[in-house]
């Protein structure tokens, strides 16, 4: 992680976006489920905020960050986590498409099946381009 604007600006732009979507939630203009999407929001730009004041005044916590980013290991690892979520997900969308069709519910049995083949999809095509560009 480096030290540059973008990063900071990012913070403050999920405070203020959550901020807005809090107020038009409290006004009325919004229903509830973005005032929790605010919160949310509000949240992350805060715990990047700590995080960047942190990374810029404490040089060990920066030197542990950026060994953390940069390092192979943990790349290979962040890779590897990546993999077994998606075969985890497929399975459990499998099964969920099954299931759901099994017990009537016609609704999320199409939503996991469609989910489903749009990651194989994704899968897929990344795959294709990976190949060519390794």
């Amino acid at each position: 992680m480096k030290n540059n604007i973008g990063h900071w600006i990012l913070a403050f732009f999920w405070i203020l976006l959550g901020g807005i979507l809090w107020a038009l939630s409290f006004a009325g203009k919004l229903d509830n489920f973005w005032n929790g999407m605010s919160g949310g929001l509000i949240a992350v730009g805060v715990i990047r905020l700590v995080r960047l004041v942190k990374y810029s005044r404490d040089s060990e916590y920066r030197e542990k960050v950026d060994t953390e980013t940069r390092d192979e290991r943990n790349r290979f690892i962040s890779a590897r986590a990546w993999a077994w979520a998606g075969y985890i997900y497929v399975f459990a969308a499998a099964f969920g498409t099954i299931g759901f069709h099994i017990s009537g519910h016609e609704d999320l049995s199409f939503f996991c099946s469609i989910s489903m083949c749009a990651l194989l999809v994704f899968y897929y095509v990344s795959w294709l381009i990976l190949r060519k560009k390794y």
